[in-house]
């Protein structure tokens, strides 16, 4: 006879690993408008994304800032990590430091990048996960 779920338990579903970097120059953080056609679009997001199988955390934001901005990154510490759900898919957001990368940062996948002041970031509009952690991620600025 098949097992069933017993009724009222929460099943955990999907869970992603995301890495992001906290990218500093001059006092100002390093934000990135999401491209029209993707999940969120129009939203200011640090740059990162997703762990491919087979990579450390530290190599897929590397990967990413390669991939993203056009630069070569020395990735620094972790600063913090948190975690979010958007629907049933839970995400794994690792927020690194990064003060360290060679070559001229360039819009390769977002719309627009600029630098602002960590306490331009409550102006923004945020994707919901950088939202919830703005004061862990000011806190660490």
């Amino acid at each position: 006879m098949p097992a069933t779920k017993p009724k009222n338990v929460k099943t955990r579903s999907g869970w992603i690993a995301v890495v992001t970097a906290l990218m500093r120059r001059q006092g100002k953080v390093l934000v990135g408008k999401r491209p029209e056609g993707a999940s969120l679009a129009g939203r200011w997001e640090f740059p990162g994304g997703k762990i491919e199988l087979g990579e450390s955390p530290e190599q897929a934001l590397a990967r990413e800032l390669r991939e993203e901005l056009g630069v070569e990154a020395e990735i620094g510490p972790l600063k913090f990590a948190a975690t979010h759900t958007y629907g049933k898919t839970g995400i794994l957001f690792l927020f690194y430091e990064v003060k360290y990368w060679k070559g001229q940062i360039k819009t390769q996948q977002h719309m627009d990048l600029k630098w602002v002041a960590p306490k331009e970031l409550r102006e923004l509009e945020l994707p919901e996960a950088n939202a919830k952690f703005l004061t862990q991620i000011m806190d660490v600025l």
